[in-house]
């Protein structure tokens, strides 16, 4: 991903990709520049940061004291990991933007979700993904449950010991060869079910929400926000 963004980065005419910067990868080079493994010699504006869950947060502080916006699409961030950023992100001057998912399409699922979720009596996520996504279950349907769970929405039924429960929202994750990324949220009613469903079918369908994350973030209003609805109105 950091790679196709950094490639993307370098076609568009009012954005200059101004370093690289990975500490696994002394001698690589990503679109024409070589990759640095010393964070203090990246000089920009906005941070894209896609890394791996168990070193973002250290990331994120760094880019908070060097005075830079940052665009966060690595996964795993659920409510405590949340608010420990809150705490790093603290009084920095630029502002934090989290996006669990930058596909546009991913980003109006979710919010169909939340719509739909709360006039059914049960609703449940599916999430599946690469078999070598890290961490599960992933940033977006963990920030789907917490949508819906904010909405109203939850499960009547008794889902001990199925998936993940995120308020109420048992979430389910499969971590399988074939798949890039795939979501359905199901609600079920009185003899009726409506399932909402989100595919991803080329890595590529995530750079035009990533382009719109990195020209509006310094806009935004709060220092720390999650998600593209901000910036797309939705």
């Amino acid at each position: 991903m950091g790679r196709m963004a950094a490639d993307t980065i370098t076609t568009q005419d009012d954005l200059e990709l101004s370093g690289a910067y990975d500490p696994g990868q002394a001698d690589a080079v990503v679109a024409g520049l070589a990759v640095t493994t010393h964070p203090e010699s990246v000089d920009c504006d906005v941070v894209v940061e896609f890394t791996n869950p168990d070193v973002v947060l250290g990331n994120l502080a760094h880019w908070a004291a060097r005075g830079c916006h940052a665009v966060v699409g690595t996964s795993g961030f659920d409510e405590a990991k949340l608010e420990r950023l809150a705490t790093v992100w603290g009084d920095a001057v630029g502002n934090c933007l989290v996006v669990p998912n930058f596909s546009i399409g991913a980003v109006l699922m979710m919010r169909f979700a939340e719509l739909a979720a709360p006039h059914f009596a049960g609703v449940e996520v599916i999430e599946a993904h690469h078999e070598d996504k890290p961490d599960f279950p992933s940033g977006t349907a963990l920030a789907t449950a917490a949508r819906i769970a904010a909405a109203g929405g939850s499960n009547v039924a008794d889902t001990t010991g199925r998936g993940t429960d995120v308020n109420g929202v048992p979430v389910h994750s499969i971590r399988i060869p074939g798949v890039i990324a795939s979501q359905e949220v199901i609600c079920g009613g009185l003899g009726e079910t409506v399932s909402i469903r989100h595919d991803t079918f080329d890595r590529r369908a995530f750079m035009p929400g990533m382009l719109i994350a990195i020209r509006g973030v310094a806009d935004l209003p709060d220092k720390l926000t999650v998600g593209l609805d901000a910036l797309l109105g939705v």
